[in-house]
């Protein structure tokens, strides 16, 4: 019986390159710039170093037929198990059908991944004629190119004395009976810490039954940390000092998305890519793989973002959805990049999705840690005062040494934005520059690296400059066991100019000290910041980040379990799900998206921060507990305005979740910057609701009038009901013109050519942009990029190439002389039309390009 569930041919423009240029928006967003040929390498304030990948001609296809999860939406959600397993059936089926079909076409596909679950899909790698024809497919929804995912956070092999452990609870309730799927790496499941809490697992990068936490395949003493961490945040129970995660009770279902695989120059790092976390979250649904997803765990926590890439619309969004409407909550990080500009932001994906429930990081440590540092020159005191120690490792006693700097000429490969490598800390004849030393270094896009690094060399004391970073705010590796200091830029400039000129150097650093954390109670200074592509306000709600006390996998050198610190949004992601679980258990009636909702909805707003770094507010379980109404969506995007009066109108579903009847209101508080030029209009503006029921209710903002300078309005909807708790639903509107998508330097080697597919013409440009908005860097992405053939006199002949969701940053295509079906063009004049369009709404960006063929 039914049941609910519980609770073409050759294309002209063949892609020889792709490169995303690095677009570094620079520890802690505040800078923007372009590399030109540069691989993936975006990197941020808390993140682990983001080596570059090759992820070669990977591509994500997704089909127009219906996946299990829009097939059971369509119904309600009642479905029976056989029905399911046809549905999943059925779109892979659909798949086999287009794969068929291209293998009679010429074009053989070897799919890596199928989808068919949360989207209908499949991932694999094509050459340029196989994307051709899968464009033209009638089949085909869109092709989505494979991205880098990495671990949203670092975590630490020493515990540190300024630690937090997150006061997140509700009564009684421990979440036991919930299942929480980790995408993460893999899992240290002998450690006493998660003992009998964690499942067998699933291993979508290797091979390993149980997704263990994998050694370096160079290095065995190395583990993957990550995951261990992350699941120790959730279900730990029995630490030091009773150490706990916030529902110990509840299990968690391990899937390795991530973890040790060879990066771009064939070294082991650990990350994933966005096919392999598709992969995950259609395990996440259907955790036994049978086709049937009444088996799907409650909450899914993400642990991985994909850098800077909020699209709402993408694959991974479309997954997310998937997921909620086979009701599996999933939680994602924010992203360690932090913070940008009032428009398009630092959001990592899958955190743009409408209904991925989006954490970002607050710091609540009431104390951190600092060092008096004395630099002297010579006789001359450069530096005398305290500064934070940013690291976890205290100095055993006072230091009094000399300092060194790592090479001026770096050994890095070009292009290469990474930490500092470990051979500019020697010279050429092979001697440490710094060993005995305190190590002179810019802190770069990976900080601890640097650190780690500077400990092999033999330094005992690393000072960091170059970036405004908080005390505590990274975490060092098993290598790392040294102490690190952030120093004033100008400061470090004198004191290696006085290297260079070979003036005696010294630092003095004394004992550790406790201060004051006057950021308590704030956004995190790596925490991502919104908005979302589609304009939503992200993330969502913040949780704490910093220094959070959880495992690590291995053992000590006395035997004892490790423990340490992590630091990032993925952290934040963790307590979130983990309070997801614990209303899970509460209240077992309320599907995945009223818990959303609910978690979301009753968050407290954090005065000193703006709604796009903080979303609702902070994370309050026991206020979501007992919060009556619920909410969808949970946040809203009204767009521009660009100086002139307009209105923009959202929807929202009001659904009681109470046993009561409701009499709910509805108002709007404004920002102070907005509060002579916005105006809401609700309709209605009181109304009752059944228990159980649903009502509409139509939103619309007016501006009225020009508002002084282009900060932003901001503010929340507020839902009172006559009695109970406030749901609070965030916005934002932008102000100022909205620009037009960018295509920029667009360039054609050669304009006069004959047909080869050896030696192509290469046609050059820059694609997207990373402006400068109120201070801070916005990162603005094109939805889609076509490339079009016309000729002067008779019109369009066809589209070459097209891509979707792209990011800021330079890319080359080689020009091999041949039409849309893959002849060869006739000698004659033609015109090659680059489209560009926003994420905005606002007219495409066209640029023409005449050629010769001869």
């Amino acid at each position: 019986m039914p049941t609910r569930r519980p609770r073409e041919p050759l294309l002209v423009l063949a892609a020889v390159a792709v490169a995303v240029t690095a677009v570094l928006i620079a520890l802690g967003g505040r800078s923007g710039g372009a590399r030109a040929g540069a691989e993936p390498t975006w990197r941020g304030l808390a993140g682990a170093q983001r080596v570059r990948v090759a992820v070669g001609q990977r591509v994500i296809v997704v089909l127009k037929a219906p996946a299990l999860a829009d097939r059971v939406g369509s119904v309600g959600g009642l479905a029976t198990d056989e029905e399911e397993r046809q549905w999943t059936q059925a779109a892979l089926s659909s798949q086999r059908l287009l794969i068929a079909r291209l293998r009679v076409q010429g074009v053989v596909a070897q799919p890596e991944f199928s989808y068919t679950r949360t989207i209908n899909g499949f991932s694999a790698a094509f050459d340029a004629r196989g994307i051709a024809l899968l464009e033209r497919a009638p089949e085909v929804a869109g092709i989505y190119p494979v991205r880098v995912a990495y671990p949203a956070s670092l975590s630490s092999a020493q515990s540190s004395a300024f630690a937090q452990r997150p006061d997140v609870s509700l009564g009684d309730e421990d979440g036991r009976g919930v299942t929480v799927a980790l995408l993460d790496t893999g899992v240290d499941r002998s450690h006493p810490f998660l003992r009998g809490r964690v499942e067998p697992g699933i291993d979508i990068v290797g091979s390993d039954a149980n997704a263990t936490a994998a050694p370096n395949p160079d290095e065995p003493a190395q583990l993957e940390d990550h995951g261990t961490a992350m699941a120790g945040l959730v279900v730990g129970s029995g630490g030091p000092g009773e150490l706990r995660g916030v529902a110990p009770g509840a299990t968690v279902l391990p899937i390795r998305v991530a973890g040790w695989q060879r990066d771009a120059s064939a070294r082991w790092a650990v990350y994933g890519r966005t096919d392999q976390l598709l992969a995950g979250l259609e395990r996440a649904v259907d955790p036994n793989a049978d086709g049937d997803a009444h088996d799907a765990a409650r909450v899914a926590l993400v642990g991985v973002a994909e850098p800077f890439a909020a699209f709402a619309d993408g694959p991974l969004a479309l997954a997310v959805t998937g997921a909620r409407r086979l009701d599996t909550l999933v939680v994602a990080p924010a992203g360690n990049d932090g913070p940008a500009g009032p428009g398009f932001g630092s959001i990592g994906g899958p955190g743009g999705a409408g209904d991925a429930l989006t954490a970002g990081a607050v710091d609540l440590r009431p104390r951190f840690g600092q060092v008096h540092v004395v630099l002297r020159a010579a006789l001359r005191v450069e530096l005398d005062g305290l500064r934070p120690l940013v690291g976890a490792v205290r100095p055993a006693h006072p230091l009094d040494v000399g300092i060194g700097a790592p090479r001026v000429q770096t050994t890095a490969p070009g292009g290469d934005q990474g930490a500092v490598p470990l051979l500019d800390f020697f010279d050429r004849a092979g001697l440490s520059l710094v060993a005995g030393r305190a190590a002179l270094v810019r802190a770069g896009p990976d900080p601890a690296a640097v650190v780690a690094r500077a400990a092999q060399a033999g330094a005992v004391a690393v000072l960091l400059y170059g970036s405004a970073l908080p005390a505590g705010g990274i975490g060092l590796g098993e290598s790392g066991t040294i102490p690190a200091a952030s120093i004033p830029e100008d400061v470090a400039l004198r004191m290696l100019a006085h290297l260079r000129q070979r003036i005696p150097v010294t630092l003095s650093l004394g004992a550790v000290g406790a201060a004051e954390n006057a950021a308590r109670g704030g956004v995190a200074a790596f925490s991502s910041t919104g908005l979302a592509f589609d304009g939503r306000v992200k993330p969502d709600l913040v949780a704490p980040g910093v220094a959070l006390e959880t495992a690590e996998p291995g053992t000590n050198p006395d035997g004892s379990p490790r423990y340490g610190t992590l630091n990032g949004t993925s952290g934040a992601a963790a307590i979130v799900a983990g309070a997801a679980a614990l209303l899970a258990q509460a209240r077992p009636d309320l599907d995945a998206q009223a818990i959303a909702s609910l978690i979301a909805g009753s968050a407290r707003a954090l005065p000193s921060d703006h709604v796009p770094a903080q979303g609702s507010g902070l994370l309050d379980v026991g206020a979501a507990a007992s919060t009556e109404i619920a909410a969808f969506p949970r946040t809203l995007g009204l767009g521009a305005v660009d100086g002139k009066a307009r209105a923009a109108t959202e929807e929202i579903e009001v659904r009681n979740v109470s046993v009561r009847r409701m009499v709910v209101s509805v108002d709007a508080n404004v920002s102070q910057e907005g509060a002579a030029a916005v105006r809401f209009d609700v309709r209605p503006r009181s109304f009752a609701i059944a228990a159980g029921a649903s009502r509409r209710v139509h939103v619309t903002a007016r501006v009225t009038s020009k508002p002084q300078g282009t900060a932003p309005a901001e503010g929340a909807l507020l839902l009172s009901p006559l009695a109970g708790r406030v749901v609070r639903i965030p916005w934002t509107i932008l102000f100022g013109p909205r620009s037009a998508p960018t295509l920029a330097s667009v360039r054609l080697s050669s304009r006069s050519f004959s047909p080869s597919d050896v030696t192509p013409s290469l046609l050059t440009f820059v694609a997207g942009s990373v402006p400068r908005s109120e201070g801070e860097s916005d990162v603005r992405p094109l939805s889609r990029l076509d490339l079009e053939l016309w000729s002067p006199s008779g019109g369009r002949i066809g589209l070459l190439a097209r891509l979707r969701d792209v990011l800021p940053g330079s890319y080359s295509f080689g020009v091999t002389g041949r039409d849309p079906t893959g002849a060869v063009l006739a000698p004659g004049d033609y015109e090659l039309r680059l489209i560009a369009h926003g994420t905005e709404g606002v007219a495409p960006t066209t640029r023409i390009l005449r050629l010769t063929i001869k």
